[in-house]
């Protein structure tokens, strides 16, 4: 592995945990620790610990930061109250997708945007390349470890560590509170699809509020999670994965994220190609695929129909909680109907797959 890798604050522990390190987006994370089915059912089930320091955090501010945030992105952040937080993207003039994005709305003309790990440096040179006199754009991400921790007992494990009132926190909404004295950004949002949150606290306690709330949990069965079966459970529920359902060239509409765009709100960047897709439709569609037959569809696998090349696979896995073979992909437009089945090309072997309803997996 490079010596150059970055490392999160929490690199010791899962050093001292037995983790399997690897390289994911530059930075040394932890694949999984037990075993990536064990820890993805106990998400399901129990509760995980997920180490997500590698993301970043960018600080927008100033009179215009509203405007700013608006022009720039795909929902109406001008929706946001104090202390709510809303899923976004960021767009390009092409209409496509710079990154995914949470943003968070902590005072009235700031706000706190969770970006991916691999775009990081991207969004902060996109963000700042544009903004005006009226805006500050600042990256804090190395001042952040994040945390989240998620599944059915997420609330029974947090509420004694903290005063903090979590049955008002409710989904896509945070607070300001300690939690074992370490302050935190307390975010009730996650990638799983299970209740939980996400904690943000500064880099120099993440160790300590990591061995505090595993302490805390293990009664309730909370474990440390890897990276491995944080992409199951978020294919689970067709969250997209940046560089694999989203990039730079795709837009909303084609990714299945048209509740996401609000083409009604101000003029942002991309609004125009994006109207055009409406109102012609799209030449690709993002599409769920269950496989009918042995095989598992793994990135950038061709799709035929009747022998004829119809699109590529973006994401697949072998889903735990279904003990089904499940994929991503994006298919023609014509081909994207529910319960049309196409092959997909495995190691020069043909798998037939069905196109299915998303998302996989609901509680």
């Amino acid at each position: 592995m490079a010596a150059t890798l970055k490392r999160t604050p929490l690199y010791s522990a899962h050093r001292r945990a037995g983790a399997k390190l690897v390289d994911f987006a530059g930075w040394e994370m932890p694949v999984q620790y037990q075993g990536v089915i064990d820890e993805h059912l106990a998400v399901r089930r129990r509760a995980g610990l997920f180490d997500v320091s590698h993301m970043g955090e960018i600080e927008v501010r100033g009179a215009g930061a509203l405007e700013f945030c608006q022009g720039l992105s795909a929902n109406d952040v001008g929706r946001l109250e104090i202390f709510q937080a809303q899923y976004n993207l960021l767009l390009n003039e092409r209409g496509g997708v710079v990154d995914d994005v949470i943003i968070y709305r902590v005072k009235a003309d700031a706000y706190f945007i969770c970006v991916n790990a691999s775009n990081s440096d991207k969004d902060f040179a996109w963000l700042s390349e544009r903004a005006r006199s009226d805006v500050e754009v600042e990256n804090q991400s190395a001042l952040y470890g994040q945390l989240a921790l998620q599944g059915p007992a997420a609330v029974k494990i947090l509420a004694p560590l903290t005063a903090a009132r979590l049955d008002e926190i409710k989904s896509f909404h945070f607070a300001f509170a300690d939690v074992a004295t370490i302050r935190c950004m307390i975010a009730r949002t996650g990638y799983t699809g299970e209740d939980g949150f996400e904690l943000y606290c500064h880099a120099d306690h993440a160790e300590r509020l990591w061995d505090i709330l595993l302490t805390a949990g293990a009664p309730d069965g909370l474990v440390p999670v890897g990276l491995g079966a944080r992409d199951t459970l978020r294919l689970e529920k067709a969250f997209p994965l940046y560089g694999h359902e989203l990039d730079d060239s795709t837009t909303p509409l084609e990714a299945g994220l048209a509740w996401v765009t609000k083409l009604a709100k101000p003029a942002f960047l991309g609004r125009e190609i994006l109207l055009k897709q409406k109102s012609e439709g799209v030449a690709r569609k993002l599409v769920g695929l269950e496989m009918l037959a042995p095989g598992i569809a793994r990135s950038d696998y061709p799709l035929k129909k009747n022998g004829r090349p119809v699109g590529r696979v973006t994401s697949g896995t072998m889903s735990p909680s279904l003990e089904k073979t499940i994929a991503l992909a994006y298919v023609e437009s014509a081909e994207a109907a529910i319960d049309n089945v196409i092959d997909v090309e495995i190691r020069r072997r043909t798998v037939p797959a069905r196109i299915v309803a998303l998302p996989f997996y609901r509680r």
